[in-house]
């Protein structure tokens, strides 16, 4: 017979049901009442005292919170990230107390291994920099965690490859953050990403140019389309303009009216005709300043798309 061990370890009596008998029950009895003694990992059988199983994997939660910024208790730590230099599982060697346990070879095997996981925190250090300010940046452009990790994962990248050499850190990340950004379809324009991280538009997009050919990045072509909700909402234009400029910018991306022009630029000319056609008054100053480009490229964009969508007639009537 097993021996007695404390209510602490040993979890509350389960009696199982005439249908489970068959599946639960004791080998020995069919018993179906079984006593697990979470010290040991056995189960006994309560009937006659059997040895059911042992050393069980306890697959069920542990009552830890590994991430400060999750309340779901988890059975293990928190997930890979790389928006973290460590990737969130950071580990440290043993302390030097510890030698005192080792042979002379294990001794020496003990320092080169800690030398080396030095020069891995020092390459840690170089890319824990670059992610600071990936995540200054993502904040302050309101960007997805989508787009976060896999600038990360391209930072890291770039420096296991040595391609941030000779180039500035932030221009690096606002650079992949801008590629990133474009091929998941998230607006953002060069201006304001270079703004954020305050280098250059010039010097950011050689950069980015560099590393997307570098790191073997196909580029998508910007998306005017992707613009019109954002724009449309700080304009506070009414979903009925925002269709009819989406409509319209559609139109003109099929016909190939909007390759080689700035993405911004056609979307405020969408906007602006959009609001012309549903009789919202705003002016070309108001879509200029939203989209940040001069009242002279708004005026100019608008007048090519209703000519070349034959909206002239439109616009003229709805003007008078």
């Amino acid at each position: 017979m097993p021996t007695e061990t404390s209510s602490e370890t040993i979890e509350p009596r389960i009696e199982y049901g005439e249908a489970e008998k068959e599946k639960q029950g004791c080998p020995e009895c069919g018993s179906g009442k079984f006593e697990r003694d979470q010290a040991k990992g056995e189960t006994y059988c309560l009937n006659c005292g059997s040895l059911v199983d042992e050393n069980k994997v306890d697959s069920s939660r542990e009552y830890r919170v590994f991430d400060s910024d999750s309340k779901k208790k988890e059975r293990v730590g928190s997930t890979i990230t790389y928006t973290r230099a460590d990737k969130g599982m950071n580990t440290k060697i043993g302390e030097n107390n510890e030698l005192n346990k080792l042979s002379g070879e294990k001794r020496g095997q003990y320092y080169r291994m800690k030398k080396w996981d030095r020069r891995s925190d020092s390459r840690q250090d170089s890319v824990q920099k670059g992610l600071s300010i990936l995540d200054r940046l993502t904040y302050e452009l309101n960007l997805p965690q989508s787009v976060k990790e896999e600038a990360g994962r391209l930072y890291e990248k770039s420096i296991e490859e040595d391609l941030i050499k000779g180039k500035e850190r932030e221009a690096a990340v606002a650079a992949l953050i801008y590629l990133v950004a474009r091929n998941h379809e998230v607006p953002r324009t060069q201006k304001e990403i270079s703004k954020a991280a305050k280098v250059k538009k010039r010097k950011m997009n050689k950069t980015y140019r560099s590393l997307a050919r570098d790191l073997d990045l196909k580029i998508r072509p910007a998306n005017p389309e992707n613009f019109i909700s954002r724009y449309a909402a700080d304009l506070g234009l009414s979903g009925g303009t925002e269709a009819e400029a989406r409509k319209i910018v559609k139109e003109a991306r099929e016909k190939a009216l909007t390759s080689g022009k700035n993405p911004s630029s056609i979307a405020a000319g969408g906007l602006y005709i959009g609001s012309i056609l549903k009789d919202e008054k705003i002016t070309q100053r108001d879509v200029a300043e939203v989209t940040e480009v001069t009242q002279t490229t708004v005026r100019k964009t608008y007048r090519q798309l209703a000519e070349n969508l034959g909206l002239e007639e439109d616009i003229e009537e709805v003007k008078n």
